[in-house]
């Protein structure tokens, strides 16, 4: 079971923004991520709670960020309630996409999960539902990824396998590379794992 700690920023300035204290771990239906987030001071910021089944598919969504709450998940393409700090006014929402995005780490696990590339594959479109802080704003984009390559390192612990993937916008044509191993981002746009207690977790 993985454990550790991202930071985030903002990528085109690199203003700190987060700190998210994580765990994920692969079960007998699919993975678990979950998360804890942090000010740059170390006030509590939020939290996410995201499950995947075995075809990469969000069968739950939680998250919370400065008292608004998400609940989604894939369901006539994906469903969410989103509900207000006041915890009166929570609105439905549905669009025929494929999963959920935001600015976590666990997103874009989940994406790879989903499209399941390989290193010969082409650009593969994909649809999806970002929730922007710090109000969760729900805003559907569409990207193209692509496996670059695939490439095993030498660890004390054995091989480590990691994928390198271009990620395209669509809409504005701005690419940028995720590197992942496993159930784990080694680097991303405003992503920096920071500490990891155990190595990444295998899928089979």
């Amino acid at each position: 079971m993985p454990r550790g700690r991202y930071s985030l920023h903002d990528p085109h300035d690199h203003t700190p923004l987060a700190e998210e204290h994580f765990h994920c771990a692969i079960g007998p239906s699919g993975w678990r991520y979950v998360s804890q987030l942090t000010t740059p001071s170390g006030d509590p910021q939020g939290s996410v709670d995201l499950t995947l089944d075995e075809l990469g598919r969000p069968i739950r969504l939680e998250l919370h960020a400065a008292a608004w709450q998400v609940r989604g998940a894939a369901l006539d393409g994906v469903t969410w309630v989103r509900t207000d700090p006041t915890g009166t006014d929570a609105t439905e929402g549905n669009v025929r996409a494929h999963a959920f995005t935001g600015t976590s780490p666990a997103f874009l696990i989940a994406t790879t999960r989903l499209l399941r590339l390989t290193p010969s594959s082409a650009g593969t479109r994909v649809r999806l539902v970002a929730f922007t802080e710090p109000v969760l704003a729900p805003r559907t984009v569409d990207q193209s990824w692509t496996l670059l390559k695939r490439e095993a390192h030498a660890t004390d612990n054995g091989p480590l396998t990691v994928d390198e993937y271009q990620v395209t916008a669509l809409d504005t044509g701005e690419r940028h590379s995720v590197h992942i191993a496993g159930d784990v981002v080694l680097a991303a746009p405003g992503i920096e794992l920071e500490d990891l207690e155990s190595p990444p977790s295998v899928f089979p």
